[in-house]
């Protein structure tokens, strides 16, 4: 009896299924943990050669920081008192709650430590400002 030898064809593709899965895999994988690793207080820090505010009727609620250390709020009257941290908080947070649109903005001055301004960066968002601006002066302005 004599065989016939069947000659198998080689077939030259890849198959590319278990990589797509791979892929996808590491893509819900990358997508679930990039919101993790970023950190931080989400502010807009405008540039040193900085625009005016384009939202004229609303009047910003201003807080101080000086070089002490010593904070001061001002809601739009012109007038600037020394409150504890705390309590400027409060107010911010009440106004806010009656016009949540409010512009909230911090001057710092230059010789503060930089994570005093963080903290009440990040205690103003908490407050419920939807945005943190830094007040700058133009270059060359001393």
């Amino acid at each position: 009896m004599k065989y016939k030898k069947h000659k198998r064809k080689l077939v030259a593709e890849i198959n590319v299924v278990p990589y797509i899965d791979v892929m996808l895999v590491l893509l819900i994988v990358f997508m679930v943990t990039a919101p993790l690793l970023m950190q931080g207080v989400k502010v807009e820090l405008p540039q040193a050669p900085s625009a005016p505010l384009d939202d004229k009727d609303k009047e910003p609620l201003i807080v101080s920081v000086k070089s002490d250390g010593s904070y001061y709020l001002d809601i739009g009257n012109g007038k600037n008192v020394q409150e504890a941290l705390p309590s400027i908080i409060e107010k911010v947070a009440k106004v806010l709650r009656q016009q949540p649109k409010t512009p909230v903005l911090v001057w710092g001055d230059a010789r503060v430590d930089y994570g005093v301004v963080v903290k009440l960066m990040s205690d103003l968002q908490n407050a419920g400002a939807p945005s943190v601006g830094l007040v700058t002066e133009p270059p060359g302005k001393n």
